[in-house]
Order: C-alpha cells, then sequence, then structure tokens
C-alpha cells in the first residue's frame, strides 16, 4: 500500500535561547527558507509545510510561495505543533524536519521515507556518528544509546555510553528528523505537561518513551549543523560557503 506522507518544518519565533531564529539571514536567505529548500530537494512542495506561531514568519512564508499553516502560541514543542498540523492536514505519516538544520543532507529524508512502508506504526528518528569529542560533552548535542535492533533506549545530553576513565570512545547523536503516525501525534499532544525526562532533558522524544512508544532509529548521514545557539551561526556560514 502507497502510503502519504508530509514534511513538516516547525518554526517557532519565540525561541527561548535565540529568538527569531527562522528569520535569521544566511548568506542572503532565511534559516527557514533554506530548511525548505533542502527538504525541495527531497520531495515535492504539495508535500512540505512550514507550521509556526508567528505572523511574521507566515507574512515571509507567503511571500516565497512556501504553504505555512500558523499554529497556537502556546505549543510546548515542536512536535505539538507537528500535531495540530496533524489536525488539519491528513496523512499516514509526519516527517518532522527541524527548522533549524539549514544544511541537512536531503538523502536523509529520503532514507527515513524508505523505513515508512515497513515501519507498522513505530516512530522514526535519525542518528549518526558523533565524530569529535566537543559534540560528545556538549550539552547541546543529544547523545542516543539503542537495542541491538536499533530500537532507542534512551536520548541524553549528557555523556553516553560512559565508561569509568571518562573517555571519549564513541557516540551517537541525534539527527533532527523524525517520522510520526497520526495516532502518536494525537497521544503526545495529549498531555498538557512535558513528561519527567523530557522536561529534565529538553528533549521531545523521550515523551514517547516515557509513555511507552517504541522508537526506530536510523542512521543517517552526519552533515547536518542545528542551529541552537548564536555561536553555531559561524559554523553553517562555513559550510554554506564549502558547498556553493
Amino acid at each position: 500500500m502507497l502510503m502519504k506522507s508530509v514534511i513538516v518544518i516547525p518554526a517557532r519565533y519565540s525561541s527561548t535561547r535565540f529568538p527569531g531564529k527562522p528569520l535569521l539571514e544566511l548568506n542572503g536567505k532565511t534559516m527557514v527558507q533554506r530548511v525548505y529548500e533542502q527538504c525541495l530537494k527531497a520531495v515535492e512542495a504539495e508535500s512540505i509545510y512550514v507550521a509556526t506561531e508567528d505572523s511574521r514568519i507566515l507574512d515571509h512564508c507567503n511571500k516565497l510561495g512556501i504553504k505555512c499553516i500558523l499554529t497556537s502560541d502556546d505549543c510546548l514543542t515542536g512536535t505539538d505543533r507537528v500535531a495540530e498540523v496533524s489536525n488539519v492536514i491528513q496523512a499516514d505519516y509526519y516527517i518532522n524536519v527541524q527548522g533549524d538544520e539549514p544544511v541537512f543532507n536531503p538523502e536523509d529524508i529520503r532514507n527515513l521515507m524508505s523505513h515508512l512502508p515497513t515501519a507498522n506504526g513505530k516512530i522514526l528518528n535519525g542518528y549518526c556518528d558523533i565524530t569529535s569529542e566537543s559534540d560528545f560533552r556538549s550539552t547541546s548535542v543529544p547523545k542516543v544509546v539503542f537495542r541491538e535492533d536499533k530500537r532507542l533506549l534512551y536520548m541524553s545530553r549528557a555523556t553516553i555510553p560512559g565508561n569509568k576513565k571518562d573517555a571519549f570512545s564513541f557516540g551517537y547523536r541525534q539527527v533532527c528528523i523524525y517520522a510520526f503516525p497520526k495516532s502518536a501525534l494525537t497521544d503526545f499532544a495529549s498531555r498538557k505537561d512535558k513528561s519527567f525526562f523530557e522536561k529534565e532533558e529538553d528533549i521531545e522524544i523521550l515523551r514517547f518513551l516515557e509513555m511507552g512508544y517504541d522508537v526506530q532509529m536510523v542512521e543517517m548521514s552526519s552533515e547536518s549543523i542545528p542551529i541552537d545557539n548564536p555561536e553555531d551561526v559561524e559554523k553553517v556560514l562555513n559550510r554554506i560557503a564549502d558547498v556553493g
């Protein structure tokens, strides 16, 4: 059976750590535009939506011909924002591409989508190798540990997996591309508060784990550079300059 999927890019203006981030200009284009254009390399424009709580982002998307849905301003997370979109756009799976990933590899979307026919209602999330100790130590980088069958065990901003020497041996980090079935999004958004570990770690995928859902991890490329803080901008600009 052919599955219908749509891509949703949550783009929140009122970011606590970096207000106005989606409209940040990166070498002549806003961040949300760059994320959209990367998605466009993987799927048709008809399948891509931006979800925002802010009229400035909505107006910007409208000027660029990007389909944009205005969501409420009290969503707890980007996934809650995707859940609101699922109430107005019908699909089997909703692929969440983070709005602060302007240089991710479009092949990662195709890779994730190739798993949808056999996902059987599971939540999918990307991961890749950690290649530097600085990323392993950074609290901005969610680290991933999983079972032999790649089902997520836990995700943390702490240095996991650890060892007695507290040495960087290896690690995996989250790549912020997800796929959610409608029913899981509905359950996720039915909560009015973040779950216990989700709140402590500030990692929204943990809410699914705490609610008893399986999260299947999918290996992806290591090309993404999320902009979590203003100091991440230079890394992205350097990447844009390298690829032209």
